[in-house]
């Protein structure tokens, strides 16, 4: 017995049995009669066994055919899914994937290269970016407003995020060039601690303490001079000599204009700089495609969770 069978010859055999009537399956189906009545002989042919009896009494299933009838039903049925995943998956590729992110990643080039990567492979995809404010340090992921984004490690409510890093980065301290610490080459942390410190604010949770080193602190609570939440702000406060921040070496860049100078400090773990997205969609196929880009241009670290 040959099993060359197509998914038509089991559509038109279903039918027919479900109808037993050639003419009214035939409607069903989009063909003429005479067409059907072909296609299923043929299929008896293949099978090498009558799948329904004809006489004038009209159409009715042989016991092959009820034999055979549950088992079309079921490649049928797989088929219809199969197909429609296939769909759902070109649908995805044609789709939009909405990039967040606080302050441009930069760090030669991470994200014209990553965007050349994903769209290398996912050509019809529109990738929007999608700039949040330092109020929510998951950049669009809490609320839903952003696929994937760029953060800074820790995350409030960390269990619901996976995350590649993509940057490990020294923390420096940004300081007004009139400092009495400007002078120096390198700073300890301990020098530091006394100091009005620029925090996010408190609605960034976690990042927050980390910023303000609340761990090397040792107990000792920060002063906080002033709450920043852009860039733009952070400059300000620093020119006002509201206080100091600590800032990551990849975004020194974009505070140290005129007035303002970053230095080493001793003392402190480095910053993790990820990309990351919620653990509920790590199935979807524009989200493992981004990851996937990130994790292949070059960078400074190979942590993942």
């Amino acid at each position: 017995m040959t099993m060359d069978v197509h998914v038509r010859d089991l559509r038109y055999f279903t039918t027919v049995a479900e109808e037993l009537h050639f003419t009214r399956a035939a409607e069903r189906l989009y063909v003429s009669q005479p067409a059907l009545s072909k296609q299923v002989r043929s299929l008896e042919r293949q099978l090498g066994v009558e799948l329904f009896r004809r006489d004038r009494q009209g159409v009715a299933l042989t016991e092959a055919g009820m034999a055979l009838l549950p088992h079309a039903r079921r490649v049928l049925d797989a088929w219809s899914q199969g197909s429609a995943a296939v769909e759902a998956a070109r649908a995805a590729a044609r789709g939009t994937l909405v990039v967040g992110m606080s302050t441009s990643p930069g760090r030669g080039g991470l994200l014209p290269a990553v965007r050349s990567r994903f769209t290398a492979a996912h050509p019809d995809t529109v990738l929007r970016l999608r700039q949040v404010s330092w109020e929510d340090p998951t950049a669009g992921l809490a609320g839903g407003d952003a696929d994937v984004a760029f953060v800074w490690l820790p995350l409030p409510d960390a269990e619901r995020y996976a995350w590649t890093v993509v940057a490990q980065e020294p923390r420096l301290v940004a300081l007004p060039e009139s400092h009495p610490l400007a002078a120096r080459a390198e700073i300890d942390f301990t020098d530091l601690a006394d100091e009005p410190f620029l925090a996010l604010p408190t609605s960034a949770g976690p990042l927050r303490d980390y910023w303000l080193a609340l761990e090397e602190r040792q107990g000792r609570p920060p002063r906080v001079g002033a709450e920043i939440a852009s860039t733009e702000e952070t400059y300000e406060a620093l020119v006002a000599g509201l206080g100091i921040c600590l800032v990551a070496t990849g975004n020194a860049p974009l505070i140290t204009l005129g007035g303002v100078v970053t230095r080493p400090v001793r003392g402190l773990s480095p910053s993790r700089y990820a990309l990351a997205w919620r653990k509920e969609d790590a199935g979807r196929p524009l989200v493992r495609a981004y990851a996937q880009a990130c994790r292949q241009v070059p960078r400074s670290a190979e942590n993942e969770t």
